[in-house]
């Protein structure tokens, strides 16, 4: 049975680990079919939530002391506006968690038809220039001559 504050269509939940692997944080996670939900704090809560379907990659980390109380980080880049990227941290079983977060995050992209290259963005590195749109002219840059060095074929 779920309680009165956690989402309705709860998949998994755990909170962040501590010393020994002990789960004495204010940090709790939660998945749902269609959003990863981070509450923090005790007095005063902060929520943020990212849809499934805004992620774009996972990395899994394990280092050496999580490793020996059972528990990894998982990092996460997504096209979220309030947070590309996040991290759950030290969480039981990360494997599982990954599992679950791909098995849903494929449902959701899925359910919406998107695929990872439907939202890369098109930032400065990435532009170019379509000439068949209105307001770019043709320079008219294939008049230029240049010595291919057979001079059977120049126009000269």
């Amino acid at each position: 049975m779920a309680k009165k504050n956690e989402p309705q269509d709860l998949i998994w939940r755990d909170r962040k680990r501590t010393f020994l692997g002990l789960p004495w944080s204010f940090t709790v996670y939660y998945l749902t079919k269609t959003k990863l939900i981070t509450r923090r704090g005790f007095l005063n809560l902060e929520e943020d939530e990212i849809d499934l379907y805004k992620i774009t990659d996972k990395k899994l980390k394990l280092s050496f002391g999580e490793r020996i109380v059972g528990c990894g980080t998982i990092h996460i880049c997504s096209r979220d506006t309030d947070s590309p990227e996040a991290d759950i941290k030290s969480v039981k079983q990360p494997r599982k968690v990954l599992e679950l977060l791909d098995r849903y995050i494929t449902e959701q992209r899925d359910k919406y038809n998107i695929r990872g290259r439907d939202m890369m963005g098109m930032g400065p590195h990435h532009m170019h220039q379509d000439t068949d749109l209105p307001g770019f002219e043709d320079h008219g840059y294939d008049h230029l001559d240049y010595d291919d060095g057979d001079d059977d074929n120049d126009q000269n």
